[in-house]
């Protein structure tokens, strides 16, 4: 079959978020299943219709498992391949091709961390993470990652193309400022430039605002055959291109330690809703950190490769600017239970629904999706959605 065949045949029917930023007194899964729940009603759907689902979770391998028995629910077709934090929008490829096949009828999207209110120790989670994702050349010096890492690809950034902290103060100035405008998000307090540059410093050259926040959440999202769709309660949000990208795990495997595999998920994600950067209202990605925005303007063609720092200046893409993006806030000041790609496609959604409030960008019919997985963007998911209007 041809990738374009699939266009525009899937549909998000539901989306839900649950327990963001505090949880206290709840578990992971509880609040998974929170997020479920409130995901299907708003489909106008129960959980006995779910026979796909699609979940991962960094600390435990079988989790697919676990949510399925807890769920109550026996899915025809489980996907539960993890490539870190865009393991979410990556679920919508797979999900697609079941969902046509007829293997399915209704998948599940979920997830959920309370990473930050859980009882179990940072140090002993950090631990658990190296055992499940081993780096025998970086491991044994126990760098500062995830931030490590990415503060290379920035400082990289800034001596190639000479990006300035300057610029990358704007990314989170601009998250901020959106977060402002949505009830929803952890962190509301004013931020300026100023701020950031002279906060805490945590991996040169990231300040504590360049880093993304630690949450807990809890984040759903239904698919259904686009038909289907159509006789359900809320507006349906088609998906036009999805495609994923895997180039290496590490910043030590990386060719060019600018350039992320969303330059190859993106190019394919248009290719299948057959359209291009300029046609994009409203952009959610995963804002990891200040320079995972800039790399993915970049990497996605909305500017060329170093331009992505005075792309963002002034506003640009904060409201009112050229390019609305990361409307709720994003990962640096909405909500980051470890893993966001999910949370970025609900605010897409919520979005072409013209469900956002003071924060809605008007008229927008057209949105684009991009996950960031992995210590160094090494895994990348770009998802193309769309309004029945722009069909």
């Amino acid at each position: 079959m041809n990738e374009r065949n699939l266009r525009a045949r899937i549909a998000v029917a539901g989306v839900a978020t649950a327990g963001c930023g505090e949880a206290h007194g709840f578990g992971e899964i509880e609040i998974l299943a929170q997020a479920a729940k409130h995901a299907l009603d708003d489909a106008g759907l129960r959980m006995r219709d779910v026979d796909g689902l699609c979940t991962a979770n960094l600390y435990a391998a079988t989790w697919p498992l676990k949510v399925a028995e807890y769920l109550k629910v026996r899915p025809k077709f489980t996907e539960g391949t993890n490539i870190g934090g865009s393991a979410f929008a990556a679920h919508i490829l797979p999900s697609m091709l079941a969902l046509d096949a007829g293997i399915c009828d209704v998948v599940l999207v979920c997830y959920g961390s309370t990473q930050r209110t859980s009882a179990i120790n940072r140090k002993e989670r950090r631990r658990a993470r190296y055992l499940l994702e081993h780096m025998p050349f970086e491991g044994p010096y126990e760098p500062f990652d995830p931030p490590s890492s990415y503060a290379l690809m920035a400082a990289r950034h800034m001596h190639q193309y000479g990006t300035t902290r300057r610029q990358l103060a704007e990314v989170a100035v601009a998250a901020r400022a959106w977060a402002q405008l949505n009830p929803e998000a952890f962190a509301r307090d004013p931020l300026s430039i100023d701020d950031v540059l002279g906060a805490r410093m945590i991996s040169d050259p990231f300040t504590k605002y360049d880093c993304c926040l630690v949450t807990d959440g809890a984040c759903a999202f239904v698919l259904v055959r686009a038909e289907r769709a159509k006789d359900l309660p809320k507006k349906p949000v088609y998906v036009l291109g999805s495609a994923t990208a895997v180039w290496h795990r590490s910043a030590l495997g990386m060719d060019d330690l600018t350039v992320t595999p969303s330059q190859e998920s993106g190019k394919r994600a248009f290719a299948m809703a057959g359209l291009g950067p300029e046609d994009i209202d409203v952009f959610q990605t995963y804002d990891a950190f200040t320079i995972n925005t800039i790399l993915a303007l970049e990497d996605l063609g909305f500017c060329a490769k170093g331009e992505g720092g005075p792309f963002v200046e002034n506003g640009a893409i904060a409201p009112g600017g050229r390019l609305p993006v990361n409307t709720n806030g994003g990962g640096l000041s909405c909500v980051h239970p470890n893993m966001y790609s999910g949370f970025a496609t609900i605010e897409a959604v919520r979005q072409l629904r013209g469900e956002c409030g003071a924060r809605q960008v008007k008229g927008a019919k057209i949105a684009l999706v991009n996950g960031n997985g992995g210590l160094a963007a090494a895994s990348q998911s770009t998802a193309v959605l769309a309004t029945a209007e722009a069909l």
